[in-house]
């Protein structure tokens, strides 16, 4: 018959004369380094030891047992994004880390293990005060959108610290952004609305003469400023009037240009062109080959379709600076670029086009994404359902009688 020896060893007296207590458990392999780890437990009672053993035991058997670590914040966020790096676009990467930054310079320096649920509360609280870290606004409050963002990052990093066995538990899986910041700042946020029929109408004329007319036209059919710059000449078929999305540019930080595949399989789309769309291109192509004989060596032939006079491709940066004084000089609200898009799809969409053509149009897969954040139909545009809701009323009788 076995005898099971106690796990707990009674160390002898220290230079001071004091008895203590000591256990070494499995701690299993290390995820990190695929080393097996040890724990080592030392307590100045046997009761203290015995306690805390118990705990290990039973978090070992539930498998929820976490070997201690000096891994800071910093670093694992470090780690996780070279982890996401190896399957999001390098401008994705550099976006995380843009959003990461704004909590790295307070909660980076704190053990992973020791981070708790007020410290990321104690982080959001500072962020919608003081939490911006960059540009001329250094020390002003970050919107709701960015907290919620940075939040949303920290959680996805935390989550996977705990499924290597970093940490125990998530701390920020609960923290959430108070119902109280987000009215206030609903209130003092004035929402600008894309552009109305009437405004998109006004700009086109107004911007008939325009060097980039064609590559504004290409905006308003509900292209992304990065799929404008990136459009080729060789993803332009102007006899059969189509044209393919494959190639983006976009930018890092306003900084560099990144060229690379659509956003998304689904952004890999073919598009009819609409007639005024494919006139403006093929007198865009004809200029362009004007200007190119006019300058002979020193035009450069880039393949883009959205260039200067001398051939080299336009920025996403230089394409809304020029959009942004165009509306100036024609007196049109200022809108983002991009809204463009929403303009075109709430248009489509209150003109009949269906769903899954709708999705298409946009380079989405589900249709819930095109509908939620790009139809946006604004008093004018509910104007036919509050005349439908005058046959409930029994209006249209009413003026017969």
């Amino acid at each position: 018959m076995s005898v099971l020896t106690d796990p707990i060893k009674k160390l002898p007296p220290n230079s001071k004369g004091k008895i203590r207590y000591r256990f070494v458990v499995d701690a299993g392999i290390d995820p990190e380094s695929g080393k097996r780890k040890q724990v080592r437990r030392t307590f100045d009672s046997l009761k203290e030891a015995r306690a805390e053993y118990a705990s290990i035991a039973n978090r070992r058997h539930e498998g929820s047992f976490v070997p201690p670590n000096k891994i800071t914040v910093n670093e694992w966020l470090d780690r996780w994004l070279a982890i996401k790096a190896e399957d999001l676009e390098e401008t994705t990467i550099y976006n995380y880390r843009i959003t990461l930054d704004r909590v790295r310079g307070r909660l980076g320096h704190i053990r992973l293990q020791d981070l708790t649920e007020e410290h990321v509360e104690e982080w959001r609280d500072w962020a919608l005060s003081y939490g911006r870290v960059r540009g001329k606004r250094v020390g002003t409050p970050l919107s709701v959108t960015s907290v919620d963002m940075s939040l949303g990052r920290l959680k996805e990093a935390l989550g996977r610290a705990v499924t290597r066995r970093l940490v125990y538990v998530n701390a920020a899986t609960h923290v959430t952004i108070p119902r109280r910041a987000r009215k206030e700042e609903r209130k003092a946020k004035e929402e600008v609305r894309p552009w109305n029929v009437q405004e998109v109408q006004e700009f086109i004329h107004g911007i008939r003469g325009e060097r980039l007319y064609a590559g504004l036209l290409l905006s308003l059919m509900g292209l992304r400023p990065a799929e404008v710059c990136g459009l080729r000449w060789e993803d332009v078929d102007l006899e059969n009037a189509i044209i393919i999305i494959a190639n983006t540019r976009t930018m890092m930080g306003n900084r560099y240009v990144v060229e690379k595949d659509t956003k998304s399989l689904s952004g890999e789309r073919a598009l009819p062109l609409p007639a005024p769309v494919l006139g403006a291109l093929k007198a865009f192509r004809a200029l362009q080959a004007e200007e190119r004989i006019i300058l002979g060596e020193a035009y450069v032939v880039s393949g883009y379709v959205l260039v200067h006079e001398a051939g080299d491709a336009f920025t996403i940066k230089q394409l809304r600076r020029r959009a942004y004084r165009l509306m100036e000089v024609l007196g049109l609200r200022r809108v983002r670029l991009y809204d463009a898009r929403s303009s075109c799809f709430t248009f489509l969409a209150n003109n009949g086009v269906p769903d899954h053509i709708l999705a298409r149009w946009a380079g989405h897969t589900n249709i819930k994404t095109t509908k939620r954040w790009y139809v946006k139909p604004d008093v004018e545009d509910l104007r036919g359902a509050a005349a439908t809701w005058g046959g409930l009323h029994g209006a249209a009788e009413e003026e017969k009688a």
